[in-house]
C-alpha cells in the first residue's frame, strides 16, 4: 500500500471509529435513560416493524452506493442517476407500507402498529436523500464530516427522545427520536457536502451500476429478512415482551460487533477496491484487517459475555433480568460477524457480487433450518440456533477466501486463534474474580481493568507479531 493510501486509510479508521463510538455512546446513554422509563413492550412494538423498514431501506439503496464506490471511472451522471432512482423508489415503498399498515397491525394483533408503521416508515424517504451523499464521503474516506452530522443529530434527537419519554409519550418517544435523528442527519450532510444533483438520469449508467449493485441488494435484503426474522417469529409465536427482551439483548450484543464491523468495512472497502488488480498486495492488506479485527472484537465480546449480569442490573434494572442469558448467547454468535463482513467486502472489491449472493443464500438456508429446529424450545434455544448458524457461515466465507486469495482455511483459523486464546485467559480470570465479590459498579470497573491487563499480557506472549501488526496498521506515517 503506498504512503498516501496508508495515510488516508489511517485517517479513515480514526474518524470512522470516532463516529461509531461517539454516536453509539450517545445512543447507548439515551437508551439507558429511556429503558428505565419505558417498558419492554414499548421497544417490542417498534421491534416488530424493524424488518419492514430495514427491507425497504435495502431496496432503496439497491447496492448502488457500493457500486458507485467500486466504479473507478464514476462521473456526475452516475451520481445523479442513483439519486433520482433512490428518491422515486423510496416514495413508492412508503406508499406500499402506508397502505399495508393495517395488515401489519392485524398480523401481530396490535392495533397501534397501524399508526406506528405510517410514521416510522416516513424515514425511508428521508434517508433516500442521503444515499449518494454518504457514498461520496466514503469514496473520499471522509468520515470526519459524517461524524459531525451523526453526532449532532444523535445529541439533539436523544435529548428530545428523553424529554418525550419523561412526559408520558410511551412508544412514541422512540418514534420521535428516530425521525428527528434522520431529518437532522440528512440535512447536515447536504449542508456539509454542498453537492446538488443535476436533472440527469442515464439509462445506460443505471444498467451498469444495477448489474453489480442488484446482486449486493438481493444479498442485503436476504440478510435483512434473516436478521429480523427472529423479531417476527418471536412477536407472532410468543409475545411483545419477548420481542422487547430479544431486541434489547440483540442491541447490547451488536454494540461492539456491529460498530467494529462498520468501522473496518467502511474503510476497508474503498481500500480493497483500489487494490483489486494487485492480488498480492490485496492479500497482504486483507490479512492486516483480518488480524486487527480479531484482536479487537474477541476481547470485547468476551468481556460483554462475562459482565452481562452486572451490566444489565446496573444499566437497565431488575425488570430486564431475563435479558442476560440471551445477551450472552448472542454475543457468542456475533463475535464472528465482523470477519464475515470483511470477507464480503473482499468479494465485492473483486467484482464477485454474484458469489456474495450465492454465499448469502447458503447462509440463510442454514439459518432458517436452525430457526425451525429451535423454535419449539423457546427464546433461549432460538439464540443458540444463531450460534450454530454463525459457525457454518464463517466456514463458508473461509472457503471462498481460500478460493480467491489462496489463503487456506487452516491459515485463516490460525490467524484467529491467538486472539481467542488471549480472550479466554482474560475472561476466565474475570469469572474467577467475580465468584468472590459482589456485583456493582466497582466490580464492573475492576472487571474491565482485569480484561485489559490479562488480555494484553497473554497477547504479548501468544501473538506478539499480531499486536505489532495492529500498531503498524494504525500508525500514521
Amino acid at each position: 500500500m503506498d504512503e498516501s493510501l496508508k495515510h488516508t486509510t489511517f485517517k479513515g479508521i480514526i474518524w470512522s471509529s470516532i463516529e461509531r463510538f461517539s454516536v453509539q455512546g450517545v445512543s447507548f446513554i439515551v437508551m439507558i435513560i429511556m429503558a428505565r422509563i419505558l417498558t419492554p413492550k414499548d421497544y417490542g412494538l417498534v421491534g416488530m416493524l424493524t424488518i419492514f423498514i430495514a427491507i425497504a431501506q435495502s431496496l432503496v439503496d439497491s447496492g448502488f452506493s457500493q457500486a458507485l464506490i467500486r466504479k473507478l471511472d464514476r462521473n456526475e451522471c452516475d451520481f445523479c442517476t442513483v439519486f433520482y432512482f433512490n428518491i422515486v423508489l423510496s416514495i413508492l415503498l412508503y406508499i406500499i407500507l402506508f397502505i399495508s399498515a393495517p395488515l401489519i397491525a392485524k398480523f401481530y394483533n396490535e392495533p397501534i402498529l397501524t399508526s406506528l408503521t405510517r410514521v416510522i416508515s416516513f424515514g425511508i424517504i428521508i434517508n433516500a436523500f442521503s444515499v449518494v451523499h454518504r457514498a461520496k464521503f466514503n469514496i473520499k474516506l471522509d468520515f470526519k464530516t459524517q461524524t459531525k452530522a451523526s453526532l449532532s443529530s444523535s445529541l439533539i434527537s436523544g435529548v428530545l427522545g428523553i424529554y418525550c419519554a419523561f412526559n408520558g409519550f410511551g412508544v412514541w418517544a422512540i418514534v420521535i427520536l428516530q425521525i428527528i435523528n434522520q431529518i437532522i442527519n440528512v440535512g447536515l450532510l447536504w449542508v456539509l457536502l454542498k453537492w446538488k444533483p443535476k436533472l440527469i438520469f442515464n439509462l445506460e449508467s443505471f444498467k451498469n451500476l444495477f448489474n453489480f449493485g442488484s446482486k449486493i441488494a438481493v444479498g442485503g435484503i436476504l440478510s435483512t429478512i434473516y436478521d429480523n426474522l427472529y423479531l417476527i417469529v418471536i412477536g407472532k409465536v410468543y409475545n411483545p415482551t419477548d420481542v422487547g427482551l430479544y431486541s434489547r439483548a440483540y442491541q447490547f450484543s451488536t454494540l461492539p460487533s456491529t460498530n467494529i464491523s462498520m468501522i473496518i468495512q467502511r474503510v476497508s472497502y474503498p481500500t480493497l477496491c483500489r487494490l483489486q488488480s494487485n492480488i498480492g498486495e490485496l492479500r497482504r492488506v486483507y490479512n492486516s484487517y483480518y488480524k486487527a479485527l480479531a484482536l479487537i472484537i474477541f476481547p470485547l465480546m468476551g468481556l460483554m459475555i462475562t459482565i452481562a449480569p452486572n451490566i444489565v442490573e446496573i444499566i437497565l434494572g431488575s425488570k430486564w433480568a431475563n435479558v442476560i442469558y440471551p445477551l450472552q448467547i448472542l454475543c457468542l454468535a456475533l463475535a464472528f460477524y465482523p470477519s464475515q463482513g470483511l470477507q464480503i467486502n473482499l468479494l465485492n472489491a473483486l467484482g464477485k457480487s454474484n458469489i456474495y449472493l450465492k454465499i448469502d443464500i447458503y447462509k440463510k438456508i442454514i439459518g432458517l433450518l436452525c430457526l425451525i429446529i429451535s423454535l419449539p424450545f423457546g427464546l433461549i434455544w432460538l439464540c443458540w440456533g444463531q450460534v450454530i448458524a454463525t459457525q457454518f457461515a464463517l466456514f463458508i466465507h473461509m472457503f471462498y477466501t481460500k478460493k480467491y486469495l489462496d489463503i487456506t482455511i487452516l491459515a485463516q483459523i490460525a490467524m484467529l486463534l491467538p486472539a481467542i486464546f488471549s480472550t479466554v485467559i482474560a475472561c476466565s480470570t474475570i469469572y474467577i474474580y467475580n465468584n468472590f465479590t459482589q456485583s456493582g459498579i466497582e466490580q464492573l470497573l475492576i472487571d474491565i481493568l482485569i480484561c485489559v491487563l490479562f488480555y494484553s499480557i497473554s497477547s504479548c506472549i501468544l501473538n506478539f507479531k499480531e499486536i505489532n501488526h495492529l500498531f503498524n496498521l494504525l500508525k500514521n506515517k
